[in-house]
């Protein structure tokens, strides 16, 4: 997390609409005329109805009665929202949330029976199907307690390494989610190497010592290692959260110069994961959106790039129309948004799907691939915590009576990771309707989904896709998906 007086301001921020919509490059005539032809003959074969959920008011993904294409007539009179499928961008990964080690403790709590009930309601495909997590190597601020796998004095030659405190509670949850969902992508992510390779010898704040790169590199291969033997590989991986803070010393947390960064990935853990046969993939940067001019300027060398071409990012500074900056100079590079979540504290907590389904669609509007939010769970008062801030879980477990209470932004995830499959192709769609976000894909079996947030009033709207229209109403501060074939 970056240092800020709480997450209820990027909450406030994003719910603006600032993302820039991502304009599609320009057709030509000729080529939008076999495209026109394309959609027309694609039109003629489609299932007419649409099946449509919506999360407003006391409904929450509530289906609700088929809308209908028919051919399209005239201008329409009520705000419209043109669908180019021809016009395809990235394709999707997952959304998920993270793993830390407070995480899997609250998950622990749980009677085995109640968290096996859990587990299915979010990871199994056929329910809210999550399919990213973010594991923590080491603590992070959201932890029982402060460690890492190497505590103590100096160990170069990492004598003492050892991940036994994950095999109390976090290793077995890992192993628990992907039996929900074997095709569960886990990405790593360390707040603060141990604090012996630091000039201020402590794992709170600090920055890292650069004669120690090549141990460091030696001590997440050990930890890579590590997790696959228990049972668990891990997929990709960034060097450091957030490279830019240390949070005041306040926390787990380790600044990266860029120009460490660059060595660190470049001559150390790139190449060792390399040699060693490793196919887990680097992502740099962990940071927020105003850091784009850095994650391009770390793109630039060629050399980094032999063994990272990925951008992780974090919204709680900036919009994310500057992640496309970096896609336009950078267009092969992915693109992955790996935190935000809710304030517990926040009134809005539990209602605040709007917010969350704005955040999503633009996210993917400015080609990220993957969402996934901070905590899984939490308890009642935001912990266990050893740093400052007050954050929630995407669902909050009582710690004196068990209950599970569903947040905001579960219902919101629940609208894109429940229709949206991995290998989905986010296609275009425009409109100019006031305080309407919008975001639309097509799965790898040709069904096709469009995202509708309505933080306003309800209003009707009309679709609009090569010669066929439909006419949706949208209720008021709604999250609403809408799939047809």
């Amino acid at each position: 997390m970056t240092n800020r007086t709480s997450r209820r301001s990027f909450l406030e921020l994003s719910a603006v609409g600032l993302a820039a919509a991502i304009v599609p490059d320009v057709i030509r005539p000729a080529a939008a005329a076999t495209a026109t032809l394309a959609s027309a003959k694609e039109t003629s074969n489609r299932s007419p109805e649409i099946s449509i959920w919506v999360t407003s008011g006391d409904e929450r993904f509530a289906s609700a009665p088929q809308a209908t294409w028919h051919p399209a007539m005239g201008t329409p009179a009520n705000p419209q929202l043109q669908l180019n499928p021809s016009t395809k961008f990235q394709e999707i990964l997952g959304f998920g949330g993270a793993f830390t080690d407070a995480t899997c403790y609250t998950f622990n709590q749980l009677a085995s029976t109640a968290r096996e009930q859990l587990f299915h309601e979010l990871f199994h495909p056929s329910e809210v199907g999550l399919s990213t997590g973010r594991i923590c190597v080491g603590s992070s601020d959201y932890s029982t307690r402060l460690y890492s796998y190497d505590d103590g004095e100096a160990d170069p030659d990492l004598t003492r390494f050892s991940i036994d405190h994950d095999r109390e509670y976090i290793l077995p949850m890992l192993r628990q989610a992907r039996q929900a969902n074997p095709d569960l992508f886990l990405f790593s992510t360390p707040w603060s190497p141990p604090g012996w390779m630091k000039f201020n010898n402590s794992m709170l704040g600090g920055s890292m010592r650069n004669h120690y790169f090549a141990v460091y590199a030696k001590y997440y291969l050990k930890f890579l290692q590590g997790y696959a033997a228990e049972g668990v590989p891990v997929q990709a991986l960034t060097s450091q959260n957030e490279v830019d803070t240390d949070q005041d010393g306040r926390m787990p947390a380790c600044i990266w110069g860029q120009e460490y960064e660059i060595e660190f990935v470049r001559d150390h853990l790139g190449p060792l994961l390399e040699s060693s046969g490793q196919q887990t993939k680097i992502w740099i940067l962990d940071h927020n959106y105003n850091l784009w001019g850095r994650a391009m300027c770390t793109l630039q060398d060629t050399k980094l790039r032999k063994y990272s071409n990925a951008v992780a990012w974090h919204g709680y500074y900036g919009t994310p129309d500057m992640m496309s900056k970096v896609h336009d100079a950078y267009p092969e590079a992915e693109m992955h948004w790996t935190e935000g979540g809710p304030d517990y504290t926040d009134p809005g907590y539990l209602t605040d799907w709007c917010k969350w389904g704005g955040i999503f669609s633009d996210v993917l509007n400015n080609w990220c691939r993957s969402v996934t939010a901070w905590n899984l769970a939490l308890d009642e008062h935001g912990r266990p915590n050893i740093g400052p801030f007050p954050c929630g879980g995407v669902v909050t477990i009582n710690s004196q009576t068990r209950e599970i209470t569903r947040s905001g932004q579960y219902w919101a995830f629940a609208h894109y990771s429940r229709i949206i499959r991995r290998g989905a192709r986010r296609f275009d769609s425009q409109s100019a309707a006031a305080d309407l976000r919008h975001v639309a894909l097509e799965n790898p079996d040709g069904q096709q989904v469009l995202l509708v947030t309505n933080p306003g009033p309800a209003k009707m709207i009309e679709l609009r896709l090569a010669n066929m229209a439909a006419s949706v109403r949208v209720k008021a501060n709604s999250v609403t998906t809408l799939a047809w074939r």
